[in-house]
């Protein structure tokens, strides 16, 4: 699936071309704006880009790991992004060239990401739409953001589409040690983000839709379990050594399930404080995750039965809007401008999701179940949590294969309509 053996010369350097701009103009563009990238203040250390390069630091020179509790230990969030920023940092050092070093690596991975989208497109498609999605990459200005910020999008995008490929690799070959690495891969993407654990649920569809005799699911579910946790053991020691308890993940302070209820930031109805006075509007959204479930299951209830319309709408299509239609562009650049951004965006998602419907209308399902379902599940997951632009932005370079296809199929018909007519001319059809 890798190999690029039989891909014709002239898709092959369109290809290149590709990549080689991405590239390019990512090197160019975050060494140009620098710090202009970062959202936060490197005194205040008020952002979570900030605030992972505290981290970095603090990891290297004290040993400690935190994140938004000064130098004390804690499991505020999971530890990917400290450790990699640390570990550019130890080569390149901890100033603004080991901050630019990690930007030109999220570069490489945004280069790496064309390549890895027209695998995947190849596969699913064709090289044709392959090579149009290769080329949206080229013109999306979000994927140059995200290379100069210092998040972990960029990181994230890169072991997701990975692990698409990896998906479609393991179907085709039916071996152990493909579940193998698809385990490594979503145990280093947990350490990013850990709502990529249960990533591998979606192979029951699969191996149903395939077939596979249970004897072999059993063999897969447990080398892909038995590698996570392998892998996770060390975070896992890490925490019960420091804190002296089992912590799956994290112990944040904000809960996601009770963020999530925050209709466009705003507060529950004021006639949630009436019926439910033991919550303050001033310290409802504060406090630890075991009362979080709690307050947010109470704000949904009123919700729902109160305010039904809005509540409906913001755990359906409203998580859509948030995750998709916002672009992650949060610095722009010369020239496109956020206004113009925002517009673009909704266009490209409107294109994207008419190629979607269209795909599913006309291509083979069996083709594309990986990639749906990848796609499905990395949107689903957000549905009862907080979810916005940020989150949504590794999908994106997904849903431009729809995009791809809408355009290809676009191309493909108004080829025929002359054929068809020069057609019709000769047989006397009018």
């Amino acid at each position: 699936m890798f190999s690029l053996s039989e891909v014709s010369r002239p898709a092959k350097r369109f290809l290149a071309v590709c990549i080689a701009l991405v590239l390019v103009l990512s090197c160019i563009i975050v060494l140009s704006y620098n710090n202009y990238f970062l959202l936060g203040d490197l005194v205040k250390r008020n952002n979570d880009d900030v605030k992972y390069i505290h981290s970095a630091k603090l990891l290297l020179n004290q040993g400690i790991l935190a994140y938004n509790s000064g130098e004390q230990p804690s499991a505020f969030i999971m530890p990917g992004m400290p450790i990699l920023l640390a570990g550019v940092m130890a080569i390149f050092g901890q100033d603004d060239v080991g901050i630019n070093a990690f930007r030109i690596l999220q570069c490489v991975m945004q280069a790496f990401s064309v390549y890895l989208i027209f695998i995947i497109g190849r596969r699913v498609f064709n090289t044709r739409i392959a090579l149009i999605t290769a080329a949206i990459c080229v013109l999306y200005p979000p994927d140059y953001f995200s290379s100069g910020s210092i998040l972990s999008e960029t990181t994230f995008r890169t072991i997701q589409l990975l692990l698409i490929c990896l998906a479609f690799v393991a179907m085709d070959k039916r071996k152990t040690v493909w579940y193998i690495l698809i385990g490594l891969l979503v145990a280093v993407a947990a350490y990013f983000k850990p709502h990529a654990t249960l990533y591998p649920a979606i192979f029951f569809i699969l191996w149903w839709k395939q077939r596979t005799p249970w004897k072999d699911i059993v063999k897969y579910v447990t080398a892909m379990a038995a590698v996570y946790i392998l892998c996770l053991l060390p975070w896992w020691i890490r925490n019960m050594i420091t804190f002296d308890k089992f912590i799956l993940f994290t112990n944040s302070g904000g809960s996601p399930f009770l963020l999530g209820t925050r209709i466009h930031g705003a507060l529950p109805p004021a006639g949630f404080f009436v019926e439910h006075p033991e919550y303050d509007p001033k310290t409802v959204f504060q406090g630890a995750d075991s009362s979080a479930v709690t307050k947010g299951l109470d704000i949904i209830k009123y919700g729902f039965v109160h305010d039904p319309l809005n509540y409906i709408y913001w755990y359906t299509l409203g998580r859509w809007v948030e995750l998709y239609i916002h672009p992650f562009y949060s610095r722009p650049f010369w020239p496109i401008t956020r206004p113009v951004m925002n517009v673009l965006q909704m266009i490209m998602m409107a294109v994207s999701m008419i190629g979607l419907v269209w795909a599913l209308i006309k291509h083979p399902m069996k083709r594309m179940l990986p990639l749906l379902l990848t796609l499905a599940y990395f949107t689903l997951i957000y549905q009862p949590f907080v979810a916005f632009n940020r989150y949504g932005y590794p999908n994106e370079i997904i849903l431009f294969l729809f995009a791809a296809y809408l355009i290809d199929q676009l191309i493909v018909m108004r080829h025929k309509e002359p054929l068809l007519k020069a057609n019709q001319g000769g047989t006397g059809i009018r």
